[in-house]
């Protein structure tokens, strides 16, 4: 577990507790410094867990909430310098703060010359023109290893689903209807495998995707094949992986194919990929929805190409894929595999860690991009 990951102490066994007024506005400071603070702007919801460190965040910068704004009404908040000239933006929960929509360069032009980081709860950043903020001089900060833990076990419970054909007998019991339930009992046998021994092929294997790699090596005995844009030679070793230089030699051996990579634009599996897919493979997908063509899919589960999936996200979200949901060898979900009260306390607490490490004179602990700022 990495030092950003929250633990169950952490999160506590009680309700969480609303923030006041007091300890979740801005930040009163002793008369003679309050207008000497930089600025940090909050959007979205209260605090709910991390109170002691949000007070330490207040003592060092004088904090500014958006609260809950659509697009147009935060332009035009930021248009009228609403909350001066802040050196920071700070988002801790990943349902609330993002009414404004994608931050593009028609929003990240309007942001103040002095704003140099935003650092957001989430994993993904499909929303956020990264490399234009870095054009800006404005370093995006997300928040995965607060979420991986939560994510990995959800990945695990999707693996499983489509070896064991858990949503068949799932829905087959859940109906009521005897021949169904029948027809499960004495058919799910047949066409059901452990996952033991057979290759996890996984695109991407970044914090996330080494995690899910770690347990399902050390729970099923699975062999990791991967493949990324760069090579990681020590989780390699670590877990025993092999790595594919090419997609499509990933494609053509894995029994499971599972994404754990950022969405970058385009599509990854379509026609032509599902064409490389060993035949009755399975397909997860934990990272983002639009890497997935979906009528592609449909094709490959139709023809056999895919013999079962599972998707936590989806290409049209909050619209789930009416051709997929309402498979029995395909498992959906609301896009609530990092959803934890350990990923949002880890959120909250490692959003203000980037700050006040950043601004504090050190450097952020989870960029994502640099390369881009560096260049600049």
């Amino acid at each position: 577990m990495s030092a950003s990951t929250p633990t169950p102490l952490d999160a506590g066994l009680a309700p969480p507790k609303p923030a006041t007024a007091s300890t979740a506005g801005s930040t009163p400071a002793p008369a003679s410094s309050a207008q000497e603070k930089p600025t940090v702007l909050h959007l979205g919801d209260d605090i709910r867990w991390n109170h002691d460190l949000y007070k330490e965040l207040g003592n060092r910068f004088r904090i500014e909430r958006s609260y809950t704004l659509g697009r147009d009404e935060f332009k035009k908040a930021l248009r009228e310098r609403r909350w001066g000239d802040f050196v920071a933006m700070y988002r801790p929960f990943w349902n609330t703060g993002g009414e404004m929509g994608n931050w593009d360069l028609e929003l990240i032009s309007l942001l103040p010359k002095s704003c140099k980081i935003y650092a957001s709860a989430g994993a993904g950043f499909d929303w956020v023109d990264t490399k234009t903020m870095a054009e800006h001089g404005i370093i995006y900060c997300n928040s995965a290893s607060a979420c991986t833990e939560s994510v990995a076990d959800a990945a695990i419970v999707l693996i499983l689903s489509t070896y064991r054909a858990i949503v068949w007998s799932f829905l087959a019991a859940r109906s009521g209807d005897v021949s169904q339930f029948r027809n499960a009992n004495q058919n799910v046998a047949a066409v059901t495998h452990n996952p033991n021994g057979s290759i996890l092929g996984i695109i991407g294997l970044g914090k996330i995707g080494y995690r899910i790699a770690q347990k399902a090596t050390a729970a099923f005995e699975m062999r990791i094949w991967y493949h990324d844009v760069v090579r990681f030679e020590e989780r390699e070793q670590s877990i025993g992986a092999r790595w594919c230089e090419t997609l499509e030699e990933l494609l053509q051996n894995a029994d499971c194919v599972l994404l754990a990579t950022p969405f970058s634009g385009s599509v990854l599996l379509s026609t032509a990929q599902f064409a490389h897919f060993k035949r009755g493979a399975r397909l997860v997908n934990i990272a983002r929805g639009k890497l997935i063509d979906e009528d592609a899919l449909v094709r490959a589960l139709d023809d056999g190409v895919v013999s079962s999936a599972g998707l936590d996200v989806h290409a049209d979200e909050p619209n789930v894929n009416a051709k997929l949901a309402q498979r029995d060898n395909v498992m959906v979900l609301s896009h609530t595999a990092g959803a934890s009260v350990e990923s949002h306390v880890g959120f909250e607490r490692l959003g203000m860690e980037n700050l006040m490490g950043f601004l504090g004179g050190g450097e952020a602990l989870t960029p994502v991009n640099l390369q881009w700022l560096r260049k600049e």
